[in-house]
């Protein structure tokens, strides 16, 4: 049994993004995936906003950032944004926390120093609030006096059942997540082999606090395209995130098995901020080996074979980020060749429409 979700944010959302946004959620929860994941991670949405609409118009699917940066947010703030998110949808919300992307990082006032030690203050701060603890912490990153949810209905006490989630490339940040986090969102564009490495870090750090690495969640970002009546299209959606990855993201760059040579002909050839145009010139240097060994692309077929690797290699729930200028096509294929039981919404809907 393959255990889905669905990741949506601004690379596979249009320009009528709330209802789509509502409509993928509802079809993603008819059809029994486990949790809808929003991505946030340079400045194309807001990611409780589209958590919000999602939990105001499901009822039973989880919801999780996927990831939230952590440090765009006073932890107090986050703290409580999940605990009404928690109101709002109760039992369904996950904290999902990672870096802001980097250049964007320095060029918006918050560098991304020292991650694992800014990393391991706010997730213990929010741990704290959500257990409903009155909180004082004196650290690089967190300082906080004497804080405790005051809305009137904590005044009884209430803990939030908010699990938090560190979304991790690198092995330290990883095993920082099988320490103190209740699970570690891996990343896309990387080989199922790359797990099998994540997964002796992610049990370091579960030892490191007496637990099971069965206790923790190991969800996976999939970077995914599908077109049955022409692969070579879905490939290519996918040749074009990763070039675009290749060029700016050293995390990416330093697992996904592109070599130096590749990487420093992608990054000479795009900028930042990118452009189509720049991606597009570029992405005939990607050849189809590396893009189908981190993604998955081609045929349905091809598709879930990929995800069946993922999950052998220690995944638990494979979150599906469609690609491309139609993501619908690419769920609606997958989810066909899955025998999934509901079908597509493409008709108008209580909330909206999911766009052909």
């Amino acid at each position: 049994m393959i255990s889905l979700g669905l990741n949506l944010g601004s690379g596979n959302l249009g320009r009528e993004w709330s209802t789509e946004a509502i409509a993928m959620a509802q079809w993603a929860e008819d059809q029994g995936f486990r949790t809808v994941w929003v991505g946030e991670g340079g400045l194309g949405n807001n990611a409780v906003i589209l958590m919000t609409l999602i939990a105001a118009n499901t009822n039973r699917i989880s919801i999780g950032s996927g990831v939230l940066p952590y440090r765009t947010r006073n932890v107090a703030l986050l703290s409580a944004t999940f605990k009404m998110l928690d109101d709002l949808a109760p039992g369904r919300m996950k904290m999902g926390l990672g870096p802001w992307w980097e250049p964007l990082a320095t060029q918006a006032g918050l560098p991304n120093e020292k991650p694992l030690k800014a990393m391991r203050e706010v997730v213990t701060v929010a741990k704290q609030l959500l257990a409903d603890e009155t909180v004082s912490y004196d650290g690089e990153f967190v300082n906080v006096d004497n804080i405790r949810f005051d809305r009137a209905a904590d005044d009884s006490g209430r803990a939030y059942a908010v699990p938090i989630y560190i979304g991790a490339v690198r092995m330290k940040m990883v095993q920082l997540a099988g320490e103190i986090a209740d699970g570690v969102l891996l990343d896309f564009l990387l080989p199922p082999s790359y797990n099998l490495q994540a997964m002796e870090s992610l049990k370091a750090g579960a030892a490191i606090s007496g637990r099971s690495i069965k206790t923790i969640d190991v969800p996976q970002l999939v970077a995914c395209s599908v077109d049955d009546g022409d692969p070579a299209s879905a490939v290519d959606d996918c040749r074009a995130f990763l070039t675009k990855y290749i060029a700016q993201q050293a995390h990416i760059t330093e697992f996904c098995g592109a070599d130096p040579e590749l990487i420093a002909t992608v990054k000479a050839e795009i900028g930042w901020p990118t452009t189509t145009a720049q991606i597009k010139n570029a992405m005939h240097l990607v050849p189809d080996e590396l893009v189908k060994s981190v993604s998955a692309c081609g045929t349905a077929t091809d598709a879930l074979d990929m995800v069946e690797r993922y999950i052998d290699a220690g995944c638990t729930e494979a979150v599906l980020m469609p690609l491309g200028g139609d993501p619908h096509r690419t769920l609606e294929q997958i989810g066909g060749s899955l025998s999934l039981t509901a079908s597509l919404a493409r008709s108008e809907t209580a909330t909206g429409t999911w766009p052909v």
